[in-house]
């Protein structure tokens, strides 16, 4: 078994546990096929990158009837990307302890559709974890080097991007990087409400992101909010925002800045237990 192939497996788990995320495992080495552009292509080539939001701005108008500003849609697009491939990093180490190093070239982006693939390859781990003698493996001493790993490898890859997406966003480098960790955050919260472990994921979202870490500007940030029946619900508030307000404005998102405790807390309760 090599480290490719275990990827590629964990990668079709962590899709069939997660709807929301349209992924599917290309061949190593593959190049994006027709339809498709790779991460690398969309930071470095301006034509190609102009097409991903002009499909973006019409997934939002036949999605929502409405013609979003050209920022909105360009937080959007990043927004879709940032959940998507953090997740795809960040999965394999909340559910493995294994934190794969994906580079930009290695995910494939959908022209046309809310849709991605990604190239499996080698990952960091644990001593103890069975693949640590396979090529391609690289083991780390203990939890903290393997947390260090995912915040380096997260920030690696998207870095390429954010640079050619900040002046669309007309926002500047922290306001982006609260992007990323809001999104990297947001997949691990998804993923452990997924399989029943939301107490935990807070947990080891929280030691991930224990504060700032740069080039993270803050930390997961959890905190609680106390019902009326006497349970308590985790809740967090994003550093960085996607503009989904400006398409819904009575319709936030549910960890956004306008988004006040008392709403929060009647959504979960109407929502109940996940």
């Amino acid at each position: 078994m090599s480290c490719s192939a275990l990827l590629a497996s964990t990668y079709r788990r962590l899709t069939a546990l997660c709807r929301a995320l349209d992924v599917d495992v290309a061949q190593p080495c593959a190049p994006a096929g027709q339809g498709w552009v790779d991460g690398a292509e969309l930071a470095n080539r301006p034509e190609l990158l102009d097409a991903f939001l002009d499909t973006e701005a019409a997934r939002i108008q036949n999605r929502y009837a409405h013609t979003a500003r050209p920022d909105v849609v360009a937080s959007r697009a990043l927004h879709g990307y940032l959940w998507s491939v953090c997740l795809l990093m960040a999965g394999p180490w909340y559910l493995e302890r294994r934190v794969p190093r994906i580079r930009p070239g290695d995910v494939h982006v959908s022209r046309t559709a809310d849709a991605y693939a990604v190239v499996p390859g080698g990952f960091a781990c644990l001593p103890g974890d069975p693949a640590a003698g396979l090529p391609g493996a690289r083991v780390l001493p203990h939890e903290e080097a393997l947390r260090g790993e995912l915040r380096a490898v997260v920030a690696d890859h998207v870095r390429p991007l954010l640079a050619a997406l900040g002046p669309r966003l007309r926002r500047g480098p922290r306001a982006l990087w609260g992007m990323v960790g809001d999104d990297l955050v947001s997949g691990i919260w998804h993923l452990g409400r997924t399989l029943g472990e939301e107490e935990r994921a807070v947990r080891e979202a929280g030691e991930l992101l224990p504060g700032p870490v740069p080039p993270f500007p803050g930390g997961a940030g959890f905190r609680q909010l106390a019902g009326r029946d006497g349970q308590s619900y985790p809740t967090r508030t994003r550093l960085g925002c996607c503009l989904y307000y400006t398409i819904r404005p009575a319709q936030a998102c549910g960890t956004c800045p306008r988004t006040c405790d008392a709403e929060r807390l009647r959504r979960l309760e109407e929502a109940g237990p996940s």
